[in-house]
């Protein structure tokens, strides 16, 4: 599979000051289990999967019984509907909610690899007491509410990326995915799977690059004369601001990307975006962006498009601003500004 050439923003600080307002709560285990179904506390589908073993998850619901101590969870208030997300503690929450409901990644959860006299016990089965001592096990939660800026969420994007502990780490992206998750992250996901776009990028990404390039088109189509870095910051906030649609709709923006993604893909197929062997995202979003905006006034020839291309990522100035330090506002300006001119002479 192809090395996909995407700008370094993983590596990217956020360094705004923050306004937080965080707290402590206690919660039954059994009261965690009612807010869950009625989707009070929240676990958005990306962080669904299950990594623990039904030997992990069964070891922490013994902790419980016996009495142990268990590590706290952190939730993060919404500010639009006080639901409270889940941001470090998801496995553990969904082992309680996995035993509760009586399934394991679709077969019967019982107890396993115990050396106590609970395993093989599923909850129904639990003595009263250990039932009871299950339902009454305190979790203890932080409970954090940014409240300024209160433009994108940045601090709780902060806190989900220092603090998340399930496995390997995440993604930018795929922590977008999780805290900012709605109608535009779907649209996302389903625009992936564009017949044209699978044509241009080849094999699938599954840790949500391909996702962070089509919200990176948007966001410098519409927004590129606002971008200040860093890049991260700015994708964040561009996700937040849409979360349902808030600013653009559905339709237009998936015409935008399928009407500009089309003759690309027709013309170039897996060639396209690559400045050398890889894809480069720099390449990608400018010229995404220019031929955009030349669409804007109609149908493109598709000779003369070939030639502004072919013309456009043979410039000295654009393969220097498609390379180191991609994410600096001088060199997403010049870009820009180099495919959107050289596109605009397309008949």
């Amino acid at each position: 599979m192809e090395e996909t050439l995407i700008e370094d923003i993983e590596s990217e600080e956020i360094t705004y000051r923050f306004e937080i307002t965080s707290y402590g709560a206690d919660y039954p285990v059994d009261a965690i289990i009612k807010r869950i179904k009625d989707d009070v506390i929240y676990v958005p589908p990306f962080q669904r999967k299950f990594v623990w073993s039904i030997e992990q998850a069964s070891k922490f619901i013994e902790s419980l019984i016996l009495g142990l101590p268990v590590p706290g969870i952190f939730l993060s208030k919404e500010s639009k509907s006080n639901r409270l997300l889940i941001v470090d503690g998801q496995q553990r929450l969904l082992s309680l909610f996995s035993f509760y409901e009586g399934n394991f990644k679709g077969k019967e959860f019982k107890l396993t690899g115990l050396k106590s006299d609970i395993n093989g016990k599923k909850y129904k089965n639990l003595n009263a007491s250990d039932k009871i001592r299950l339902d009454d096990s305190i979790i203890h939660a932080t409970i954090v509410r940014q409240d300024e800026p209160d433009d994108e969420e940045s601090s709780i994007y902060l806190i989900f990326e220092r603090l998340n502990t399930g496995g390997k780490l995440l993604t930018a992206q795929e922590i977008r995915a999780c805290i900012y998750y709605g109608e535009f992250n779907e649209l996302l996901n389903k625009l992936k799977n564009n017949t044209d776009w699978r044509k241009v990028f080849g094999a699938e990404n599954e840790r949500l690059k391909e996702q962070e390039l089509i919200l990176r088109f948007f966001a410098l189509y519409y927004e590129r004369n606002k971008y200040q870095k860093p890049l991260k910051s700015f994708l964040n906030k561009f996700m937040y601001k849409n979360r349902d649609f808030e600013k653009y709709s559905e339709s237009d923006l998936s015409n935008l990307f399928e009407n500009t993604i089309k003759p690309i893909s027709v013309l170039f197929g897996s060639k396209a975006f690559r400045i050398g062997r890889p894809f480069n995202a720099a390449a990608f979003d400018a010229i995404m962006v220019g031929l955009a905006e030349r669409l804007k006034k109609g149908r493109v020839e598709h000779e003369s498009l070939i030639q502004a291309y072919n013309e456009l990522i043979k410039s000295k100035e654009f393969i220097e601003n498609t390379k180191g330090g991609t994410s600096d506002e001088k060199s997403i300006e010049e870009r820009m500004n180099l495919a959107i001119k050289t596109f605009s002479t397309i008949a």
